[in-house]
């Protein structure tokens, strides 16, 4: 998919929400897209577990880790697993880990920093949630644009 966020800006301000610039890209593709699936989760990863185990369908991953710069939410063998059921991207408000792992793989992630600790499992968290950080709402079924300028949402597939 050939895109580009600047012009999606120009075309349609009317009609998208642009994230703050608060995310760094770790994957190999800085351009992706897809309809938006969430998750909604404190240094907790059993429900981000859950997700990649999911099949994609070149959706993007919207996780809220709530900020936490404590732990990672997202680690190398969660994207290998998102990148195989075709997830097209992860959008994580938080931290990953193995990042030079992810750097080469084919997937988009975006997320705040960097961390080697590990979350813990407790199974809480959800899907399906609205979600709203970074100044923007992600809402389950939405349309989430990112390349190198950065992430860009609309009610629908503008693309």
């Amino acid at each position: 998919m050939e895109f580009k966020t600047a012009d999606i800006c120009d075309e349609f301000a009317d009609r998208i929400q642009v994230c703050d610039p608060v995310f760094r890209s770790f994957g190999a593709e800085t351009r992706f897209a897809g309809a938006i699936a969430t998750v909604k989760c404190f240094e907790d990863n059993s429900r981000v577990r859950e997700a990649v185990q999911m099949p994609g369908e070149t959706r993007v991953l919207v996780v809220d880790a709530g900020g936490s710069l404590r732990c990672a939410v997202l680690g190398d063998r969660l994207a290998e697993q998102a990148l195989h059921n075709r997830w097209s991207g992860i959008v994580v408000f938080g931290c990953i880990r193995d990042a030079v792992d992810i750097a080469g793989m084919k997937i988009g992630v975006r997320a705040l920093a960097t961390h080697p600790l590990k979350s813990i499992k407790r199974g809480e968290g959800q899907h399906g949630s609205t979600l709203r950080f970074a100044g923007v709402t992600f809402t389950p079924g939405a349309y989430l644009y990112c390349d190198d300028d950065g992430i860009v949402v609309s009610g629908d597939r503008l693309m």
